[in-house]
């Protein structure tokens, strides 16, 4: 049920649009604190201060202790009209805990001690909240860097302090893959006591684990879709964790991302060739023209294939590498932009070189091409081999581009494979981890693209209507917050 009153929120995470961003977690955190602020709530955030972040203003400095030593914080502001995503009213206070010693320098993350820069960050924000005069009723911490939030907040701070008893805490799990899994030793820094070196509390297999603390004590866990909250629980997919998550299944839930849709807005996109939308669709062949000339490719009225991604095994990259030679038999083109594994970025240099006139390459970050592609492929490929959510399909849809994607985590939630009996569905979707279902699955929308063009046209439109814009998943989160407040209240604890 949703909330008969509004709810103050702090979102603590280690990136954010537009100030920091590695990853998904950086745009999920850019635009929920905007639509739930859009619906009438409090919503802050809060993110370490890297360098090269600026315009800012100081509200705020305190020490915190950190082993036998203190370290000094600095709370400071930022000046947001113009910083964060636009679409609501009002703007969202972003605050950033700012230290000389653990984030003045180079790079968000690969430090050697950021098992301490993190710690320092998760308690500086639980110290900063009286500092600025507010105290949230949930804290809403996301992966690992924030994990010791709900420890340190039902440990240490609401024992001993009655301003921290009635802030609740929900963890989300944007990918289980990093951890934050570090040398026990650490735990002296913190001031945390070997009794907490457990397989009940922060143990997991000989380390520390920030992502184990998050799971163990946050009052809800939630991951970014239904299915990878289910995968998650087996042994296939839970790294460890599977254990603790069937324990807490009746406190973990699902929630599929959604993405800003004043960004991604192919009728207003300054980053595209040609504005559209889902009524004048034919000029979405003007991006794709646009686009093959920009890729040096031939510019002809035939099957673009997109592929935006990180170049990594997560991506489905080797099943792509087993069934790319047959695809290339096709008529089509294949574009593809990305960086990562240098395994990865040769292999798709190699195939360039086979193949010049079919696929352009793009090894690298370009955030405009990006767009491009999303406007001017006819298709999006996006075979992972997990995917807790997924943003690359949502875009795609948006901007009238079919998903071809393997049906795991988020893809299996947004993406229903396009039934020829029922014409319906909104792209195409396989299964099995296998490079020869991907072939024909990729061939399936091809068929559909050649033979069948009004049915294709009704594919496309009804894509981009589909709605995964951020109101409908904040909307979720409220009842989600809700849940965490009552069982907070309630006092529940995992056993």
């Amino acid at each position: 049920m949703m909330l008969d009153r509004n709810l103050k929120v702090l979102l603590v995470g280690a990136e954010v649009v537009p100030f920091a961003k590695t990853g998904g977690l950086a745009d999920v955190m850019g635009s929920l604190p905007k639509a739930l602020t859009a619906m009438g709530n409090d919503a802050r955030i809060v993110l370490p201060r890297y360098q090269g972040i600026d315009d800012l203003t100081t509200v705020a400095d305190f020490p915190v202790k950190m082993g036998n030593r203190m370290e000094t914080c600095i709370v400071r502001q930022a000046n947001v009209e113009a910083k964060l995503p636009e679409g609501g009213t009002k703007n969202v206070p972003v605050y950033f805990i700012d230290s000389y010693h653990y984030f003045d320098r180079e790079g968000i993350y690969c430090h050697f001690d950021d098992a301490e820069r993190f710690a320092f960050f998760d308690a500086a924000v639980l110290e900063m909240l009286k500092r600025i005069s507010f105290q949230p009723d949930v804290i809403h911490c996301n992966d690992w860097q924030s994990g010791m939030i709900p420890f340190l907040l039902q440990e240490r701070y609401s024992p001993q302090d009655s301003f921290y008893n009635r802030i609740s805490t929900i963890f989300t799990v944007h990918n289980l893959l990093y951890q934050g899994n570090y040398d026990p030793d650490f735990m002296r820094v913190l001031g945390i006591g070997s009794e907490y070196f457990s397989p009940n509390s922060l143990e997991f297999y000989g380390q520390v684990s920030f992502m184990k603390a998050g799971l163990v004590y946050g009052d809800v866990i939630n991951t970014v879709s239904k299915r990878y909250a289910q995968e998650i629980q087996t042994s296939e997919y839970g790294l460890g964790f599977e254990g603790l998550l069937r324990k807490r299944s009746q406190d973990l839930h699902g929630i599929v991302n959604g993405i800003n849709y004043h960004e991604f807005n192919p009728e207003t996109d300054p980053r595209i060739f040609r504005a559209y939308n889902s009524r004048s669709i034919q000029d979405k062949y003007e991006n794709k023209f646009s686009l093959q000339k920009e890729m040096d490719l031939p510019v002809r009225d035939v099957p673009v294939i997109g592929l935006v991604s990180r170049l990594v095994d997560q991506k489905g990259l080797d099943i792509i590498a087993e069934m790319v030679d047959e695809m290339l038999q096709e008529d089509i083109q294949f574009v593809v932009l990305g960086e990562g594994d240098r395994y990865y970025e040769e292999m798709f240099a190699g195939i360039r070189d086979r193949y010049p006139h079919k696929i352009g390459l793009y090894l690298g970050y370009n955030g405009i091409l990006a767009q491009r592609i999303y406007a001017g492929a006819d298709m999006f490929l996006m075979p992972s081999k997990f995917e807790p959510c997924g943003l690359g399909q949502l875009i795609s849809l948006r901007y009238g581009t079919v998903p071809i994607v393997r049906a795991t985590g988020g893809l299996a939630d947004t993406i229903v494979d396009y039934n020829m009996e029922t014409n319906s569905g909104n792209g195409f979707s396989f299964e099995p981890y296998d490079s020869a279902v991907l072939l024909e699955t990729v061939k399936r929308a091809l068929r559909l693209y050649r033979d069948y063009p009004e049915r294709w046209r009704g594919l496309v439109v009804s894509g981009m209507e589909n709605d995964f814009s951020w109101n409908r998943s904040a909307a979720e989160y409220l009842e989600l917050y809700d849940l965490a407040i009552s069982k907070h209240a309630r006092g529940c604890r995992i056993a």
